[in-house]
């Protein structure tokens, strides 16, 4: 009903105005007025006058509510003075009833100053006729009180209303703000699964490339060194495809939804089965710094001398900051091998401190800037510092001033919670 009020308002405003038209020419035409006014000899004229000037203004009461008094008022004054005291009078209250709920305080209460005239208008008049049953304490206050009533009834609905109201735009501010929480976080996801899938993927390949690159070239002279190529392959390429499989399961909400009850996952079955990676790498955790060895040991393989010092222990360093860690010096490796040129070589160091602290420096004796095409802003080095910020660290990258590069990352400590 309030949906159909709120397309429609005319057809509620007909039936209400329509309703106290009736009543009151059902009371003129009845002569019920005549019981309860004290002016019997009053004009026929003047009672439907009267009577058309209190009802058919209702129509205009939501809407103009404060204007239709206006004209109310002096038929009202004429009523209580020539004491025919209709009751269709009383839609004044109506007509307060709706200031009240449509207009601010201080409309409200000039227009409860002005409805009081003629209220005090009959109570002065019954006054100087001496009527013992009608001295102005007893009309006067009565009807103040009456009208008071109303439009405290009136604000109250008000209240509610603006209430509900405040409830109903909450409501939609908190889908509007749950939908952009919803994509800030689809965002955050699709970078970050970016940023793992390019480590990934661009060391693994990157390995894979050298491999296969020297087994051709060590075919024709050294086949013992192209199998061992061949095998490293295979190797590097299990892992990657590990990898890339955990980083794929995350995107799978609801596996149960497209497998039938109790089917193996084709996958994880198939692999193991055909030797393309050994059982349980599917499930294996994000890497640490304890694959660092089995990181540089595939980059040695790939033709890629590396040194490495460690100072310290990382037992105490959180998975997040091992993976940052991990994850800077495969991406500094991976440049190398690529971009470092055939007598490259590498340096990793890495030092431990307290609190969650750590260095890592990464260097090479390769071609330089222009080779590692880093100053470009490309997605490993930009997903290197958005590593590095989570934890408030630095990272500088650039080359050596003879040769080389260097990458060098910084975490401090832990701040406490």
């Amino acid at each position: 009903m309030r949906a159909f009020d709120r397309r429609h308002p005319l057809v509620w405003d007909v039936l209400v105005t329509g309703f106290f038209v009736t009543a009151a020419f059902t009371d003129v035409l009845g002569g019920g007025w005549r019981y309860i006014t004290q002016n019997p000899q009053a004009p026929t004229w003047l009672i439907v006058t009267l009577s058309l000037g209190f009802t058919v203004p209702l129509l205009w009461r939501r809407t103009h509510p404060v204007a239709i008094l206006l004209p109310m008022l002096p038929l009202a004054v004429v009523n209580a003075w020539t004491g025919t005291d209709l009751q269709s009078s009383l839609t004044l209250l109506v007509v307060t009833f709706n200031i009240a709920l449509h207009t601010g305080l201080r409309t409200l209460l000039a227009s409860y100053a002005v409805t009081m005239i003629p209220i005090v208008v009959d109570g002065f008049r019954n006054a100087t006729e001496q009527a013992a049953d009608h001295s102005p304490d007893q009309t006067i206050v009565p009807q103040a009180t009456r009208l008071a009533m109303v439009a405290i009834v009136g604000i109250s609905y008000r209240t509610r209303q603006e209430y509900l109201a405040s409830l109903v735009e909450r409501a939609a501010q908190l889908e509007v703000e749950r939908d952009q929480q919803a994509r800030l976080a689809t965002a955050a996801e699709r970078t970050r699964i970016a940023r793992e899938m390019h480590d990934i993927i661009g060391h693994n390949l990157s390995v894979i490339t050298s491999l296969a690159d020297g087994g051709s070239y060590a075919a024709a002279k050294n086949p013992e060194r192209a199998a061992q190529a061949l095998t490293a392959i295979g190797t590097t390429s299990r892992q990657a495809l590990g990898e890339l499989r955990r980083l794929l399961d995350v995107l799978r909400t609801d596996p149960s939804a497209t497998e039938p009850p109790g089917a193996e996952p084709p996958g994880p079955a198939l692999g193991p089965a055909l030797g393309l990676e050994p059982p349980g790498m599917e499930m294996a955790p994000q890497p640490s710094l304890t694959d660092l060895d089995h990181l540089i040991e595939g980059v040695r393989s790939a033709g890629l001398p590396v040194r490495t010092t460690i100072h310290g222990y990382a037992t105490a360093l959180p998975p997040g900051r091992q993976l940052t860690v991990y994850r800077v010096i495969q991406e500094a490796l991976t440049n190398t091998l690529k971009h470092g040129g055939p007598d490259a070589t590498s340096t990793v160091s890495v030092s431990y401190g307290n609190g969650g602290a750590v260095t890592a420096t990464v260097t090479d004796t390769g071609r330089g800037s222009t080779a590692h095409g880093n100053g470009s802003g490309g997605r490993g080095l930009t997903g290197m510092r958005e590593r590095t910020a989570l934890y408030g660290g630095t990272l500088e990258s650039g080359p050596l001033p003879d040769h080389g590069w260097r990458v060098h990352l910084h975490l401090p400590e832990e701040t406490p919670q």
